[in-house]
């Protein structure tokens, strides 16, 4: 059995794994989450996931979920370019560093605004008050000057001169507001250049096809069953996460 990837693309790690695996010839089946329906939820997969969360990858008899997990096995088991993991020992603690760093900083803040400008309103026919949208900013705003200042720093990329898992990573969580009309990097060129460069490197073509869906994510939210169970149990979860 060849090596089956279960992702959704709206899904900011999905589009990680799916980017990594497709910019190293990594041979996959591309298995489809449904999401707004509940597929995480089936018997299906949960014997892929019991977190009924998505990536999750099943190679062979092994399954995986958490995307950083992921990213780790298919550079490490398919030998990917060192510079996306690197072998070297401080390289590497450096890629770690960032992805241990941004779970619950930029993907959690990106995600909120998304969920705040796109999402949350669709499901429930009521805007964000401004307040909350306004602190949703300033605390994603705080978290790039971090990324700028202490990750990034003066170097064309986080681990270094090459670009890593931690750049990609980077990337697809801060396309996430982008994707709502708010370029978070707006009015800081170093990061905006840094955004160029890893889009060049991944190549442009297949970053620009792994977000096709996600920028047009307004289609999906207005698309939505609101009187569906599934959909208003998912409205009730996501109000809960990002408050």
């Amino acid at each position: 059995m060849g090596l089956e990837l279960y992702l959704n693309l709206l899904s900011q790690p999905c589009r990680a794994v799916y980017i990594f695996a497709k910019k190293n010839n990594i041979a996959f089946e591309f298995k489809f989450i449904d999401l707004s329906t509940g597929q995480q939820f089936s018997e299906e997969f949960g014997k892929v996931n019991a977190l009924r969360l998505v990536p999750a990858i099943k190679d062979g008899d092994f399954t995986l979920g958490e995307s950083v997990a992921i990213l780790k096995y298919l550079a490490c088991k398919y030998q990917a370019p060192d510079h996306w993991y690197p072998a070297d020992l401080q390289k590497r603690a450096r890629v770690d560093e960032y992805l241990a760093w941004q779970h619950a900083t930029i993907r959690y803040q990106g995600s909120r605004i998304f969920m705040f400008r796109s999402l949350l309103p669709a499901l429930t026919g009521k805007p964000i008050p401004k307040d909350r949208m306004d602190e949703a900013l300033e605390d994603l705003r705080k978290s790039i000057q971090i990324f700028e200042d202490k990750f990034l720093q003066d170097k064309p990329y986080i681990a270094g001169e090459k670009v890593s898992l931690a750049d990609l990573v980077a990337l697809v969580e801060l396309m996430q507001p982008l994707s709502t009309g708010i370029d978070p990097l707006e009015g800081r060129p170093k990061l905006i250049e840094w955004r160029e460069r890893v889009k060049g490197d991944v190549g442009k073509e297949l970053f620009d096809e792994a977000h096709e869906k996600m920028m047009k994510s307004k289609d999906f939210a207005n698309a939505l069953d609101l009187n569906s169970p599934t959909v208003q149990q998912l409205a009730q979860k996501l109000q809960k996460k990002y408050k």
